[in-house]
């Protein structure tokens, strides 16, 4: 697994992978694809910026070897100086379930120590699992979660948001 930010001409790659990620999120957050054929993207149409910015994991591809297929990205928004928000995570399905998320997850947030906001929808139990198995490794006792209502949208559950503080000597290695 190699993780490397996002060169410049590799955010159409991402935008592939992003539509993955919101079908994904689809049946959690009734989501349809627009007459486009694409799933909501105003998201990932802000990146790249000064304040945004993106990693992609590669992993020689299972039936071209010679190759490196990209199989997870991490978008972050810097909120402050100091303050970062994980946007987004996504693994490909056939990479999950042996901690590729877990390992992403902590090696972002190890390269930016500071203050973090992690949000996820109620619904997504995988999610929740994911981000409070996190928490707990990245900052230790020092995290904090709540619900926030979901702005424009009374009739659904509230999001769940994680808080917590990485320093430089608690960032994961």
């Amino acid at each position: 697994m190699i993780i490397r930010p996002v060169a410049e001409d590799q955010w159409s790659i991402v935008a592939w992978l992003y539509q993955d990620f919101r079908h994904d999120l689809a049946s959690v957050v009734n989501g349809f694809p627009y007459s486009d054929g694409r799933y909501r993207h105003e998201w990932l149409d802000e990146y790249p910026a000064a304040d945004r910015f993106g990693y992609l994991v590669w992993a020689p591809h299972p039936n071209h070897s010679d190759e490196l297929a990209p199989i997870a990205f991490a978008l972050v928004k810097q909120v402050d100086e100091s303050h970062r928000e994980l946007a987004a995570l996504f693994v490909v399905p056939a990479a999950r379930y042996d901690g590729l998320g877990r390992r992403l997850a902590l090696d972002v947030l190890g390269r930016h120590p500071g203050q973090w906001s992690i949000a996820f929808q109620h619904d997504n139990v995988a999610a929740r699992g994911l981000w409070r198995k996190v928490a707990r490794e990245a900052f230790d006792d020092g995290w904090t979660e709540e619900q926030r209502p979901v702005p424009g949208k009374p009739d659904v559950p509230p999001d769940h948001w994680i808080s917590g503080f990485l320093t430089v000597a608690d960032a994961p290695s």
